[in-house]
């Protein structure tokens, strides 16, 4: 795939999913559809999994100084 960005590939999946669920595309065509809407799904996912992983919160200690802590959800 050539390289994307995460918001054109988010479109070009709910475009797939628009389509499937009109339900007039043949069974080829549906299976061309889904095939297409997995790479996408994929592709959202690992950009989603990447940018989670750069994200970090910068916390200002009591002495003034920052420090840098990894993104967690409040459940984790």
């Amino acid at each position: 795939m050539a390289v994307e960005k995460f918001e054109t590939a988010l479109k070009k999946l709910e475009d797939v999913v628009k389509r499937l669920e009109e339900g007039e595309l043949s069974l080829d065509d549906s299976l061309k559809a889904f095939e297409e809407g997995v790479k996408m799904a994929s592709f959202c996912t690992k950009k989603l999994d990447e940018a989670e992983k750069k994200v970090e919160l910068l916390l200002r200690k009591k002495d003034g100084s920052f420090v840098k802590e990894a993104f967690r959800l409040d459940d984790e």
